[in-house]
C-alpha cells in the first residue's frame, strides 16, 4: 500500500485518462428507495435527538428530509434504544414521511438484532460489533487469527440472517477510529487494515448468501479516507465483488472547515466515479448536513453526458513507470516547488492599490503610524498585479507577479516576476534570473511551442484547464510531465466564474451560497490533486469571491489535506443521540480559547464509540464520558478522566501549557 500523500495514477477509476463514468455497482434496495447501479448517488444524514425522544426525533427528521435527506441515520446505542426506533417509524409514517430508517450500531448485536426487524437498514462497525478495541498489542498467530474470524462469523451470523428475512439493508462501516486491536496488531493503522476489516464481514454475508450490502472507509483524515476507498474498490473487484459505496469524512468540524475538509475527501473520489451515497458530516445541526452533500453531488449529474461532447485528449502514451511513480517537482530558487509548501497566489488586479490597507485580504496588516507590515501565519506567498502598478511599497517578503509585457517596463525588479504566455515566452528576450512563470494547459504539451520551449530551473508552470473533468485534465499533465521527464514545478490555477455556483444549494437559499459553492468546488479541484502529492501551489481565479475569502479558502485547502498547516485544526464529530454535551457550543469555546495555537490538532468528541481512535491523530482531546463528565487526552493517551465540564477546558489548557506548547494570543506574530 502507498502512502496516502503519494501519486496514485493507476487503477480503472483513479486513473490518467479523461472519460468519466461512476464505478458500476450493483442495486441495494433501501426501502422504497434504491442506491447504486444506474440510481442517482443518494442523500443522508444522522440525527442528533435522542433516540429515546420520540416526537424529538420525528420532528428532528422532517427537517432533515424536508432539507433533502433521502435516507436518515438513528443512533442505537442499547436495547431500548432500538426498540423505540419502532415508535419513531410509526409517527413518522403517520404524518406521511416514507424516508427509509437506518439504525446505527456500535458495540451491541442485541440491539442490532432488533434494530433490523424494524427499520430499512442498519449500519454496523466491525471494529466494535463483534470485536475489541482496547488499544492492547496483540500478536495473533495466523491459527488465532482465524479462531477470532470463527468467533465473529458466529456472533454476526444471525444479524445477517434477520436481515435476509426482513428485507433489511445492511452498512458495514469501517471508521478509521476504531479499527480492532485485532486488524491493528496485524495491519497496523492503516488503510490496508481498514479494508480488510470490511472485507471479513463481507466475506461473511456473502458465504451466507447475503448481498444488500453498503460498504463505507470514514476517517477524518481526508487522505487516509481516500486512500481506503480505492484500495478498497481494488480489492473488491479483485474478489468479485461490486457494492455501492457510501462516501463520508468523520468529524469534519463546522463551518469553512468542516465544508473544506468535507469536500477534499468525498470530491476527490465523485471525481474518480466512486460513491453512491454521500453523508457530510458538519458540527452544526443535521439539517445543515443535506444542501452541502447536494451541492457537492449535483455537479456530477451531467458530468458523462458533457463529456461526451468534448473532444478527447488523451495525449501521450505513458509508461508503466510514469503511472505509478510520485511527481517529485524540483525547487526553484527556494520559493516554489521540491519540499516546499505549496505556495498561495491571489490576484489583486482589480483591487485598489493606491491603499496599502488593501493587502489586510492576503493577510498583511498594514501599520500606518510605523508604516510597515505585519505578516500573519495565513499570509499569502504571491500577488498577481497583471497591469496594474501599486503607488505604495510592497512589503519584502511579498513577491508581486505582472503579465510579461508590464514587468519588461519595470525598472525595479526586486521581488518582481513576469508571468508568460507560452508564445511570449518563447518569443521573449528578456527572461527574469530568478524566476519565470508560463500559463500551460494539458493540451499545450502536445503543441509545437511546447517542444520549442527552452527549460530552465527558473520556469514554473501555472497549469489551467477549460475541460469539464478538470481536475483529471490536470492530473494528466502530471502524468505527462513524468512522461517527458519533466519535473518543473506546477502551480494549479483554476478558474470559476459566477454563473459556477450561482443558485439555490439543493432545495435550500442560502444568502452566503455563492462562497459556499466556491469552497466546496475549489475544495474538491484542488484538494484531489494536493491530496496525491501533486501542485507546488494555488491560485484560485473567481472575481465574484471576496479576496479575504478566497485566502481563506485557499488556506483551508492545503490545511485540510495536510500539506501546509497554518491554524488549529480541530477534530470534531458532528454529534447524535449518543453526545453527552452540546458539541456545537463545546466546538465554539474551544475554538474560541485555542484558535491562536498554530499547527495543534484538537479532537472534539461527544462520546467514546469512536472518541480515542478517530483522534489518535490529533495532539489533544476532548471526549465525553458520561453526563457532565470529561476525559481528556494527549493523543492516544488518557490524561484526566471525568474532569467536570465545567473545569475540563481549563484542564485542557493546563495540560497544553504543561507541555511547553501554550501561547499567549498577543505573542501571536501579526
Amino acid at each position: 500500500m502507498e502512502a496516502p500523500n503519494s501519486t496514485r495514477l493507476t487503477g480503472e477509476y483513479c486513473n490518467t485518462k479523461l472519460a468519466y463514468s461512476r464505478f458500476r455497482t450493483r442495486e441495494v434496495f433501501v426501502g422504497n428507495i434504491p442506491m447504486g447501479a444506474d440510481n442517482p448517488i443518494r442523500i443522508q444524514s444522522m440525527t442528533t435527538i435522542d433516540t429515546m425522544d420520540t416526537i424529538g426525533s420525528v420532528e428532528q427528521t422532517i427537517k432533515m428530509v424536508d432539507a433533502g435527506c433521502e435516507y436518515v441515520r438513528i443512533t442505537a446505542p442499547s436495547m431500548k434504544e432500538a426498540e423505540n426506533l419502532q415508535n419513531i417509524k410509526k409517527e413518522l409514517r403517520a404524518r406521511g414521511y416514507e424516508v427509509p430508517l437506518v439504525a446505527d450500531i456500535h458495540f451491541t448485536p442485541n440491539a442490532a438484532e432488533v434494530a433490523a426487524r424494524i427499520v430499512e437498514k442498519v449500519r454496523v462497525n466491525p471494529g466494535n460489533y463483534a470485536d475489541k478495541k482496547k488499544f492492547d498489542q496483540i500478536d495473533f498467530t495466523d491459527a488465532a487469527y482465524q479462531a477470532e474470524l470463527e468467533r465473529i462469523y458466529k456472533k454476526f451470523a444471525p444479524l445477517v440472517g434477520i436481515c435476509k428475512e426482513y428485507g433489511t439493508a445492511m452498512r458495514i462501516g469501517t471508521n478509521h477510529g476504531s479499527l480492532s486491536d485485532r486488524i491493528m496488531s496485524r495491519y497496523g493503522d492503516t488503510p490496508d487494515g481498514m479494508v480488510e476489516s470490511a472485507m471479513e464481514f463481507i466475506r461473511i454475508c456473502e458465504d451466507l448468501n447475503y448481498y444488500n450490502l453498503v460498504i463505507s472507509m470514514k476517517s477524518s483524515n481526508p487522505q487516509v479516507m481516500v486512500q481506503a476507498y480505492r484500495l478498497l474498490v481494488e480489492k473488491m473487484v479483485a474478489e468479485n465483488m461490486n457494492y455501492p459505496l457510501h462516501l463520508g469524512v468523520t468529524e469534519a468540524g463546522d463551518g469553512e472547515d468542516g465544508r473544506v475538509k468535507s469536500a477534499v475527501g468525498i470530491g476527490t473520489l465523485l471525481e474518480d466515479g466512486l460513491g453512491d451515497t454521500v453523508r457530510v458530516s458538519l458540527t452544526e445541526e443535521p439539517e445543515k448536513e443535506a444542501p452541502v452533500a447536494r451541492a457537492l453531488v449535483n455537479r456530477y449529474s451531467k458530468r458523462e453526458a458533457q463529456i461526451a461532447k468534448e473532444s478527447p485528449r488523451e495525449i501521450l502514451h505513458l509508461k508503466e513507470e510514469s503511472r505509478t511513480k510520485p511527481y517529485e517537482a524540483a525547487e526553484v530558487n527556494t520559493f516554489v516547488g521540491g519540499s516546499l509548501v505549496p505556495r498561495v497566489i491571489m490576484d489583486l488586479s482589480l483591487q485598489n492599490l493606491k491603499d496599502p490597507f488593501v493587502l489586510t485580504q492576503v493577510g498583511y496588516r498594514y501599520d500606518a503610524l510605523l508604516d510597515k507590515f505585519h505578516m500573519g501565519d495565513q499570509s499569502v506567498d504571491f500577488v498577481f498585479l497583471g497591469d496594474a502598478l501599486p503607488s505604495f511599497a510592497m512589503p519584502g517578503n511579498l513577491k508581486q507577479l505582472y503579465n510579461y509585457q508590464t514587468w519588461l517596463n519595470i525598472q525595479e525588479r526586486a521581488n518582481i516576476h513576469p508571468i508568460y504566455t507560452l508564445s511570449e515566452f518563447n518569443h521573449s528576450t528578456h527572461k527574469d534570473p530568478v524566476l519565470n512563470m508560463v500559463y500551460i494547459s494539458n493540451r499545450d504539451l502536445a503543441t509545437d511551442s511546447f517542444a520549442e520551449m527552452a527549460l530552465d530551473e527558473t520556469v514554473v508552470f501555472i497549469l489551467e484547464t477549460d475541460y469539464t473533468h478538470g481536475m483529471a485534465d490536470q492530473r494528466q499533465f502530471f502524468a505527462n510531465m513524468q512522461e517527458l521527464g519533466l519535473s518543473n514545478p506546477v502551480i494549479l490555477k483554476r478558474s470559476y466564474a459566477a454563473e459556477d455556483f450561482s443558485g439555490p444549494v439543493g432545495d435550500i437559499m442560502n444568502p452566503e451560497e455563492p462562497i459556499s459553492k466556491i469552497q466546496l468546488y475549489a475544495a474538491t479541484d484542488f484538494g484531489a490533486l494536493l491530496i496525491d502529492g501533486l501542485g507546488s501551489g494555488i491560485w484560485i481565479d473567481s472575481p465574484a469571491t471576496p479576496v479575504d475569502k478566497l485566502a481563506s479558502l485557499s488556506f483551508g485547502i492545503l490545511q485540510a489535506t495536510r500539506s501546509r498547516i497554518s491554524k488549529t485544526e480541530y477534530i470534531s464529530c458532528p454529534s447524535c443521540g449518543r453526545t453527552l454535551f452540546d458539541l456545537q457550543d463545546t466546538t465554539q469555546m474551544i475554538r474560541q480559547r485555542t484558535n491562536h495555537l498554530k499547527g495543534l490538532k484538537i479532537a472534539i468528541m461527544g462520546c467514546i464509540v469512536n472518541g480515542p481512535g478517530e483522534m489518535a491523530d490529533a495532539d489533544y482531546g476532548y471526549v465525553g464520558a458520561g453526563p457532565d463528565k470529561i476525559t481528556l487526552y494527549r493523543g492516544k493517551e488518557v490524561i484526566k478522566r471525568n474532569v467536570s465540564s465545567a473545569n475540563a477546558l481549563d484542564e485542557l489548557i493546563n495540560i497544553i501549557k504543561g507541555d511547553g506548547l501554550w501561547i499567549e494570543e498577543n505573542e501571536v506574530a501579526l
